[in-house]
């Protein structure tokens, strides 16, 4: 009702400025990226994730091919060091006069000194090894690299520039002809209006969700007295809002502040929490997945002191004591050891029902929820007095009934969508997910022993179904029937590279999702492989050592399967089957004929089977000595104890 009122009045007046207070400040530039904040504003503007924004910092470090030249782009990128070299100041302070003026160039050079806990500077800061090579000169950048040395080349120049004055304003906006004591209706605008741009003119440094400030908003230049247009007027209610769920840029952040590993480190960290499933991405924020609060539960009830934040900045700055001569490293090992072995042992001795009643505690309001007075809401929805609890059988973790094994009620460990209707998949089957509109079969998810996997109809005889296993980003419990049809078609293609003319294709393989054009192999690490598109996988190619691709030899004549001459990691090999034989040294810089690969292969066929016979025979040697001592050690104890046995009354032993 209020709000009607307020939208009413206004919408009913046009308004002019009343007031406009102004006081005025100075906003100094950012000092050169370190490797933190290289990946902070990456994260931010570019939409990389840190492992991204080193792997492309590493190519421009290394050197990129200008005009027939390897030539490095930037400073070595994994760094603490905020400081530039008085060579690079000169030529930035040189460009800045030339291409915006002399009021541009501050009176004297900007020092820098870095504000990071056990900070290393034994390096220079991120920055252009050549100040004139200008973003927009270097044609030869892929897209990638150009965003990310643009960046690192205004961040550097702007380092060096002149400071931003702004007028921090707070601006009152009151109908037209109101005197100034009339406050019925006052409309108040925070922020600031810049009086001279300075670095601001070439670089801002972007900002994280929770670091907003109304003073950072840049409003319009008003003077008291000018009338202003009204246009829309959105009534809006706010509400306390929680702190915002960390983003790349800000955990990074968070982990600078709080000394925990090195720079060079926070890549291979965030990886690993994603590569593990322990959180998953939305929207690029962070969300704890039930596997990672699991992992965390344990981690925080028995190994409390090693998760601590403390904990690391400490052994780190024992580190630095260790190289900087003030600590012995034998002590600090010694004094790590001894309580972690502690620890291990203190764990080694608990029972897995220690375990699960320390977990069911700390997990147990989200698993299970609370009711409406506070309880948790345990009860099974299979039997009448059973309780749900963290349960752990042959495939992981599970939630189950505390009455198995009368009730077999369970589910998967994640938290359910509302109340159970029984349809997720438990160990009691599989989970239809509809037909394949060509064939009518049933497609269903599974759970075997090395994880989850879709399948198409059931086995027939001896044929077994078409499967298609879940790579370790997705979630069983997001698959659909769309999503499984998919997994099942694959490999699929993605589209024809525009330079080779070779087709692109992808797929799941052993060792997880990727994607192929001709014999070179690309792991998919950050895209799904259903979802990878020509321009992103043409990308991923760019910088991936070309393998050629497969080239047959001909057909071998005990099978006619062909046989092929493939690139390795080694060097090159010929291939029948799954079996495959490196070429001699003095035969790898010619291609081999097919008399050669056919001797090859077969020898390596022998060879294997010769060690399979080899190792049947020593298995079997060890069951027929396993049986041989077990009667020998059953025979000792008969007679032990026909021995120990009494005679009768009056007999002599």
């Amino acid at each position: 009702m209020a709000a009607t009122v307020a939208v009413s009045a206004i919408q009913g007046n046009s308004f002019s400025v009343s007031r406009v207070e102004k006081k005025q400040a100075r906003r100094n530039p950012p000092a050169p990226f370190t490797t933190s904040t290289l990946q902070q504003e990456a994260a931010r503007k570019l939409h990389f994730s840190a492992k991204r924004t080193m792997q492309i910092a590493q190519r421009l470090y290394e050197g990129i091919n200008v005009d027939g030249e390897t030539v490095g782009l930037i400073t070595y990128m994994r760094t603490d060091g905020v400081s530039m070299a008085q060579e690079a100041i000169n030529a930035c302070r040189s460009h800045i006069g030339e291409q915006y003026g002399a009021q541009y160039v501050p009176a004297t050079p900007r020092v820098y000194q870095s504000k990071a806990k056990n900070a290393q500077e034994a390096h220079e800061a991120v920055r252009p090894t050549d100040i004139t090579k200008r973003p927009r000169d270097l044609t030869v950048l892929e897209d990638d690299q150009r965003k990310l040395y643009e960046l690192i080349w205004n961040r550097a120049v702007a380092s060096q520039m002149g400071s931003a004055v702004l007028d921090q304003v707070a601006i009152d906006l009151r109908p037209t002809g109101a005197s100034v004591s009339d406050d019925t209706v006052t409309l108040r605008a925070t922020g600031s209006v810049i009086a001279f741009d300075g670095y601001l003119r070439l670089y801002q440094e972007g900002k994280d969700d929770s670091d907003g400030d109304d003073k950072e908003k840049i409003l319009p230049a008003v003077a008291e007295g000018e009338p202003l247009n009204r246009e829309t007027v959105i009534p809006e209610q706010h509400f306390t809002q929680p702190p915002p769920r960390f983003s790349e840029a800000s955990l990074v952040k968070k982990l600078e502040e709080l000394g925990i590993g090195r720079p060079s480190t926070y890549a291979s960290i965030i990886s690993v929490l994603q590569e593990r499933n322990y959180v998953q991405i939305d929207k690029r924020r962070f969300f704890p997945e039930d596997r990672g609060r699991l992992v965390t539960a344990f981690l925080s009830s028995f190994f409390t002191k090693y998760v601590e934040y403390d904990f690391t900045a400490d052994l780190e700055e024992k580190l630095d004591d260790i190289s900087g001569g003030r600590m012995d490293w034998k002590s600090v090992l010694r004094d790590f050891w001894q309580s972690f072995n502690e620890a291990i042992r203190g764990t080694s001795d608990l029972r897995v029902r220690e375990v699960l009643d320390a977990l069911n505690g700390l997990l147990g309001p989200h698993f299970f929820g609370l009711d409406d007075k506070g309880g948790l809401r345990r009860a099974c929805p299979s039997c009448e007095n059973g309780e749900l609890s963290l349960k752990l059988g042959r495939h992981g973790a599970f939630i189950g009934c505390s009455n198995y094994p009368d009730c077999k009620h369970t589910r998967p460990l994640a938290v359910p969508n509302g109340e159970d209707d029984g349809s997720a998949l438990t160990d009691n089957g599989p989970k239809e997910l509809g037909f394949e509109p060509e064939s009518g079969f049933a497609v269903t998810l599974r759970r075997g022993p090395y994880g989850y996997y879709i399948q198409l109809g059931e086995q027939e005889g001896k044929k077994k179904p078409k499967r298609a296993t879940l790579t370790k980003d997705i979630n069983p419990a997001d698959v659909n029937l769309k999503m499984a049809l998919g997994l099942l078609s694959l490999p699929r293609d993605v589209g024809t590279h525009p330079e080779t003319g070779d087709m692109i294709t992808a797929a799941i393989g052993r060792f997880g999702p990727y994607i192929k054009m001709g014999g070179t192999y690309v792991s998919l690490k950050e895209d799904h492989v259903l979802e990878v598109g020509l321009n992103r996988a043409v990308d991923l190619m760019a910088d991936a050592p070309r393998r050629p691709a497969p080239e047959e030899l001909g057909v071998h004549p005990g099978d006619e399967k062909p046989i092929t001459l493939r690139e390795g990691r080694f060097g090159p090999y010929v291939q029948h089957g799954t079996v495959r034989a490196t070429l001699p040294k003095d035969k790898r810089d010619e291609k081999p004929s097919l008399e050669l690969a056919i001797e090859l292969v077969d020898a390596k066929a022998n060879k294997k089977k010769t060690a399979t016979k080899k190792k049947a025979t020593a298995k079997k040697k060890t069951k027929t000595k396993k049986k041989t001592s077990a009667k020998k050690n059953a025979s000792k104890k008969k007679r032990a104890a026909n021995s120990a046995t009494p005679g009768p009354a009056g007999s002599q032993s």
